[in-house]
């Protein structure tokens, strides 16, 4: 079997598209590997990790009329081998037995194959859909990342560890939270649609928003009752779901805004940022200070070596003085990954949590718990 790729792009991007999920080592030499499929001009590549699934998809015109080809063989090594090589240049993909050369120029490689039929497959169309519906690529991706890093890592309530999906007629909110934190967001749907949770893991979260594109191509998601299915592109990301009940996340968020006041989002990161420095990175809990008076915001921190540094950001507030403390990753965590100019920050006691929230978005909220000095 011999096939010819006039660009080394046209195997080296769907590649780039499934290898997000392959582990480092596995203890299955199989899911090291990417599962390689050439028939009628059509280049299927698939990945797996057992829990998620990607399938992309490339119609290459010069593979019509060349053999069929259906093998695995190592993903990164494949990887590394097409990024190393020129852009543009042409590759030869030859099998023999149990191997794959590729020759490029004056490059020679040879990889080794395992078996098509041993790759595990998820099962498709074995459960029937419960909800359809198609969002822009550049919407799903924000809402996503606006909440992700508020999801537990490794929390022995697994529940915790990954993103609530959750209908409600023609709404779709995105919850996420460690109890240290908790992150609300909503986007409209086209259509109402019966009231369903889901929760889908960690791991699939953070591929989507690496491959999701700030573009107005669709995304279609179907979710099932034990499985959840992205359909963008030329790619198809198909993921197991958490089983469990997530949280009343409701009942954490404060009913009243007793001290409020509105803030430069970047002008606050940034202080935040300046901040960290001094801020030990060695420290398991890295707090900030916030002393919120009459007109102004005063950020503070220090170290074990006793060094400080010391912020002030002038904001329009005339309420009681607010004296707190808050773990400054997670803060800078959520500026970071909003778009909006100004954050409304909130108080329902001067010792509670602070509820950030956007002037032009009333679903977004982030509840982040204070610190103990």
């Amino acid at each position: 079997m011999k096939l010819t790729l006039s660009d080394r792009d046209l195997l080296f991007k769907p590649l780039q598209i499934v290898s997000g999920i392959v582990e480092r080592r596995h203890t299955l030499p199989i899911l090291l590997n990417t599962l390689i499929e050439i028939s009628d001009g059509k280049l299927v590549l698939v990945t797996t990790d057992l829990e998620i699934e990607i399938e992309a998809t490339s119609t290459i015109p010069e593979l019509e009329n060349q053999d069929s080809l259906q093998t695995t063989v190592s993903v990164r090594k494949l990887q590394d081998i097409l990024r190393a090589l020129p852009s543009g240049s042409p590759v030869e993909l030859i099998r023999s037995e149990s191997r794959l050369q590729i020759t490029s120029g004056k490059s020679r490689f040879s990889l080794q194959l395992l078996p098509a039929k041993d790759f595990p497959r998820m099962a498709k169309d074995d459960e029937p859909c419960s909800a359809a519906f198609t969002l822009t690529q550049q919407v799903l991706k924000k809402h996503l990342q606006r909440v992700a890093h508020a999801m537990a890592q490794q929390d022995l309530r697994y529940y915790l560890n990954g993103m609530l999906l959750l209908i409600e007629a023609d709404r779709l909110t995105m919850v996420a939270t460690d109890t240290h934190r908790l992150g609300i967001t909503s986007v409209g749907l086209n259509e109402p649609l019966e009231k369903l949770e889901t929760i889908v893991p960690r791991k699939t979260v953070l591929e989507l928003i690496r491959q999701l594109e700030d573009s107005d191509k669709p995304v279609t998601i179907e979710i099932y009752p034990k499985k959840i299915c992205f359909r963008f592109s030329e790619a198809v990301l198909v993921s197991k779901v958490i089983s469990g009940k997530f949280i009343d996340f409701r009942r954490a968020v404060p009913q009243a805004s007793v001290f409020q006041f509105d803030i430069n989002r970047l002008d606050f990161f940034h202080a935040l940022q300046r901040t960290a420095i001094i801020s030990s990175s060695n420290d398991l809990f890295r707090n900030v200070h916030l002393n919120i008076t009459n007109g102004k915001l005063n950020i503070s921190a220090k170290n074990k070596e006793q060094e400080e540094a010391q912020e002030e950001i002038e904001i329009v507030y005339s309420n009681e003085t607010i004296d707190t403390s808050f773990n400054i990753v997670y803060l800078m965590e959520v500026l970071n990954n909003l778009d909006s100019e100004h954050v409304k920050c909130s108080f329902e006691s001067m010792q509670s949590a602070i509820l950030i929230t956007l002037p032009d978005d009333d679903w977004f909220k982030h509840i982040l718990m204070p610190m103990r000095e």
